[in-house]
């Protein structure tokens, strides 16, 4: 199973704010960090903001942070979140055109995997992969 760049983008990005869970974080920040678009973080950013998982802050000082704490955000939440709308496979989409369909074994296999992940994925939180806090540099 391969996670889009929207969904490895995002964790990276709660994996850091985890890591300082008061502390905002500019979207800025993040893309430099990881060598990431800051107008595709952006987008994943407000997408976790409209769902509950960040808020964020205008103006100077502002940014994201998480909305509740790393233990209680869920990475089968995240990853659902954040591929919403991307399919597996093509049949998994609501307007996959397949021509093995009416036969095939592979869809219930890769379905069963696809879940299996995904309940892997709940048995850990945010907290669970949260990076090293930062150090601050010695001057």
């Amino acid at each position: 199973m391969r996670l889009t760049s929207f969904t490895d983008y995002g964790l990276r990005a709660l994996m850091r704010m985890a890591s300082d869970p008061e502390r905002v974080f500019s979207t800025a920040e993040i893309a430099e960090e990881f060598k990431v678009s800051r107008n595709h973080l952006n987008k994943i950013i407000q997408r976790l903001a409209h769902h509950g998982i960040v808020d964020t802050r205008r103006g100077a000082g502002g940014g994201a942070i998480l909305a509740r704490p790393a233990a209680e955000i869920g990475l089968g939440e995240i990853i659902r979140l954040l591929e919403e709308g991307q399919s597996l496979v093509e049949c998994f989409s609501p307007i996959g055109d397949c021509s093995v369909t009416p036969v095939c074994r592979l869809k219930h296999t890769l379905a069963a995997a696809e879940a299996a992940f995904l309940a892997e994925c709940d048995r850990k939180t945010l907290a669970d992969i949260a990076l090293p806090a930062e150090k601050p540099a010695i001057a």
